[in-house]
């Protein structure tokens, strides 16, 4: 019994540390706020889409290999499908 609640806490740890740490779309009106604090490391782009959320998951997944903190939607179109693009920022 001790195992099975000591796997559980291991895969919730791991769980919440890996979405703790995932790139986080930011407004474009609150980034401009603190963009100082920010250093922009790339730009990622997301199509074929089929809704919002999927579109946004694959954005913050991008943005998560190239490194940054925060990704901040610089386009989107909805025709038949979702295409987007952003920049992505890491804190200095």
């Amino acid at each position: 019994m001790k195992k099975h609640h000591a796997l559980l806490a291991v895969a919730l740890t791991a769980f919440l540390s890996t979405s703790a740490f995932s790139a986080q779309l930011m407004k474009k009106v609150d980034f401009e706020k603190v963009e100082s604090q920010y250093t922009k490391v790339g730009s990622i782009t997301t199509s074929n889409k089929t809704s919002q959320s999927g579109a946004l998951e694959d954005l913050s997944k991008k943005a998560d290999k190239e490194g940054g903190d925060v990704f901040v939607l610089t386009s989107g179109n909805t025709n038949n499908k979702i295409h987007g693009t952003a920049d992505v920022y890491k804190k200095k």
